[in-house]
């Protein structure tokens, strides 16, 4: 897959995602955003008001921080067609 295919379909994956209207479990979200984060190179703390939710999201975005941008997309990408399928 090209980088311009990947992309594509990354931003297709991010799409569905925001036009879903059932809610997802946490777990999946958590995913979901250490992935996007990490695919994106926007590594930056979270922000969230809640510390507790703010642990969540950084311990996951440390079990990415190996992984390089194009393997998020792709795990992205894989995460979202599971789970809709």
């Amino acid at each position: 897959m090209s980088t311009s295919d990947l992309d594509i379909a990354f931003f297709e994956a991010v799409e569905r995602v925001n036009n879903s209207t059932e809610p997802f479990p946490a777990d999946f979200l958590l995913r979901l955003y250490a992935y996007y984060k990490r695919a994106t190179n926007n590594d930056g703390k979270p922000s969230s008001s809640r510390p507790i939710i703010n642990a969540f999201k950084m311990n996951a975005l440390l079990q990415m921080q190996d992984i390089s941008p194009e393997q998020a997309k792709q795990e992205y990408i894989a995460l979202v067609n599971s789970y809709f399928e």
